[in-house]
């Protein structure tokens, strides 16, 4: 629906367009369409220029700058003032310097530099360096972390930010031993397992862009990303939820590639020459004459203009596991995932819970689900011949079956339970069997016929002597369904008039019950 009224508007914004002999649709009408409907400016891009027009892109971006700063100044009177302070420190220091810093973290992780100029700002230090390996968020991924040390030991500190001024960056410091200063020699180290980890997840994104489009067809684009090092996310174009089969084919495909080894190689070229090799551009990104296009295998499945770090073959992402598929936004959805030991782990524990499972319901791995359907129909069983049972005592077997579900207090058995279209008498003489079975228990049966609601509760003269009184226990049942009554404090029945109740009555039974063991 946002498609379709996006593309509307936008044929009424070229017809008006080309009556006015004019060669651009206006930055407001783009951003009117972005902002207010939910249309991706770069369909709106590519749909005006098949109408041989274009978009004031350099506009649309400044008013993109005013809806951030608005959004900044937000939060900072929400108490986002401290960040903005450093940041701000961040561009002075670049201003102040003559020459950019040399990113050298493509090629290594650890690089001996100078201070260049330093700042303390809110306790920490602000510095700009000469050469830096750390990564600056951009593009979707998180800054690097790592540490600067002086090359004399005289000082430490650690990367808490790397701000991405223009072309330019500074870090923001916290300093654990000495002093920073202007001038100062010191070596920059990158932190190599969140780097890894965070290049894993890149470059998956990359893959799992590619897959989408195999499976689901060139309408997908990106929207957004979050590269990390725990986790990636990944917004991107298509009109609803994914099945179950898509989400397979798309994990299986990423996952073979993986498993392909294909290499990763990012290649310096010229726009025209990227576009004409079908290289992505991440929507909103600026490109000069010269990118960056990083290339998966021979490019035949992914090619992307991406500034980001990225693993030299897929091998060492390992493993890709989705862990979500959701709705972003109109027309765009969003996928979470892991890569490497964060999705063996999350494997692991599913192993674990598999197994605990299996255990408790005294089964192999691969036979549990059976096992647990099995119960299932169990109890569906019992349910029904409880109530068939009518104003007699009730089948044996289902009997026992109801038996099995009380549970472990502290040596002491609690069952609380509801049962369907069984009437006053019939409860009772099931709580008599049950008694039989379980001992020295507690027990609280409800159950609904006719309109109305019953409850029988017994409760083990041993148990009686802890607290546990039965007249207490179906009195707060039945002033939960409209009712009311009592007994001994051994046995006790009670009736009530709102049987859309039941359950939550017999929930609060055995949250009483429980609270007095206790």
């Amino acid at each position: 629906q946002t498609l379709d009224q996006g593309t509307k508007l936008l044929d009424d914004l070229i017809a008006r367009a080309r009556d006015r002999g004019e060669t651009a649709i206006a930055a407001a009408d783009a951003f009117a369409l972005h902002d207010t409907y939910g249309f991706p400016f770069d369909l709106t891009y590519e749909l005006v220029a098949e109408q041989a027009l274009t978009v004031d892109e350099a506009g649309f971006e400044e008013l993109m700058n005013q809806q951030r700063k608005r959004a900044r100044a937000g939060a900072t009177a929400r108490g986002g003032g401290a960040a903005d302070d450093e940041r701000s420190r961040a561009q002075e220091l670049v201003a102040a310097v003559d020459h950019e810093t040399v990113f050298t973290g493509y090629e290594t992780l650890e690089q001996p530099t100078t201070v260049a100029a330093v700042a303390r700002v809110n306790g920490r230090a602000v510095a700009k360096l000469a050469e830096s390996p750390f990564y600056a968020a951009g593009g979707g991924q998180v800054s690097d972390v790592g540490i600067v040390e002086c090359e004399q030991g005289a000082c430490r500190a650690r990367v808490a930010e790397v701000f991405r001024i223009g072309d330019d960056q500074a870090v923001a410091l916290e300093l654990e031993q000495g002093e920073l200063k202007q001038g100062e020699r010191v070596i920059a180290r990158v932190d190599a397992s969140a780097r890894h980890a965070t290049e894993s997840n890149h470059t998956a994104t990359h893959l799992l862009h590619a897959a989408l489009r195999a499976r689901l067809g060139s309408h997908v684009r990106q929207a957004g990303s979050a590269v990390q090092p725990d986790k990636l996310r990944f917004d991107f174009t298509h009109g609803q939820a994914l099945s179950d089969a898509e989400l397979h084919d798309v994990e299986d495909q990423v996952n073979e590639w993986i498993l392909a080894n294909e290499p990763v190689r990012a290649l310096t070229t010229t726009l025209d020459e990227a576009r004409g090799l079908g290289a992505m551009a991440l929507f909103g990104e600026k490109y000069g004459d010269v990118v960056r296009m990083v290339q998966i295998g021979d490019g035949r499945f992914s090619r992307e203009l991406c500034g980001g770090t990225h693993v030299r073959s897929t091998a060492e992402i390992g493993v890709f596991r989705m862990v979500s598929e959701s709705s972003s936004a109109a027309n765009v959805r969003r996928i979470e995932a892991l890569t490497g030991p964060a999705a063996v782990e999350l494997l692991r524990r599913h192993d674990e819970l598999l197994e605990t499972l299996a255990g408790e319901l005294g089964a192999r791995p691969d036979q549990a689900l059976d096992v647990l359907r099995a119960h299932e129909r169990q109890r569906s069983e019992l349910d029904r011949a409880v109530k068939e049972a009518g104003g007699g005592a009730g089948d044996a077997v289902a009997v026992e079956e109801l038996a099995q579900r009380a549970s472990d207090h502290g040596g002491t058995r609690v069952l609380a339970a509801t049962l369907a279209d069984v009437d006053a008498k019939s409860l009772l003489e099931i709580v008599d069997r049950l008694k039989g079975m379980l001992g020295d228990a507690v027990i609280v049966l409800g159950s609904a016929t006719d309109g109305r609601v019953h409850f029988v509760a017994s409760v083990a003269p041993a148990i009686v002597e802890r607290g546990v009184r039965a007249g207490e226990i179906v009195k707060t049942a039945a002033e939960l369904t409209g009712g009311g009554g009592g007994g001994r404090d051994t046995l006790a029945r009670a009736g009530g008039r709102d049987p859309s109740k039941l359950e939550q009555a017999i929930e609060a039974a055995r949250a009483a019950i429980e609270a007095r063991l206790a």
